[in-house]
């Protein structure tokens, strides 16, 4: 099982998408283990946004996942960033395949509504940064065993 941080960026807050975003992660059998709405301070994004410091687009986007309140969730699952990233598509609305969050909700190449890890390192880091000791819990789903075939002994 892997665990992954998703960040429904202000755009999908300001329009009223919350409801259907999550639901796409959790409708694919993806178990929520954190959750909360916030504002991101100037401190946290330059933190989460590091390795992006020196490119030109960088003052844009802190100024606007700071802009507004953002939900970030902690997600668990098989696979988890891998599934999550193909959930949310192509960086650009105006290429995401239609049936990914972007392709169905975004259109605009700088507002792309969610933010996904990109591997277990990023997924690690990302996480401690967005949620405290306590806040990422651990629990059992009656669901996961139709989400998942055990019935060979491994998960699959």
């Amino acid at each position: 099982m892997e665990t992954t941080l998703i960040i429904l960026k202000p755009d999908a807050v300001q329009r009223g998408l919350i409801g259907s975003v999550v639901s796409r992660f959790e409708q694919k059998g993806l178990q929520i283990v954190g959750m909360k709405l916030m504002k991101i301070s100037g401190e946290l994004a330059a933190q989460h946004y590091k390795d992006h410091a020196a490119k030109p687009f960088y003052a844009g986007l802190v100024r606007f996942m700071t802009s507004e309140p953002v939900v970030v969730m902690a997600l668990r699952g098989v696979a988890a960033i891998t599934v999550c990233r193909n959930l949310m598509g192509a960086t650009f609305g105006s290429k995401a395949a239609a049936g990914t969050i972007r392709g169905d909700f975004g259109i605009s190449n700088s507002f792309n509504l969610v933010h996904g890890s990109d591997s277990p390192e990023a997924a690690a880091r990302e996480i401690a940064l967005f949620f405290k000791e306590g806040e990422v819990l651990s629990y059992t789903r009656a669901v996961d065993s139709w989400v998942y075939d055990a019935s060979g002994g491994k998960i699959e």
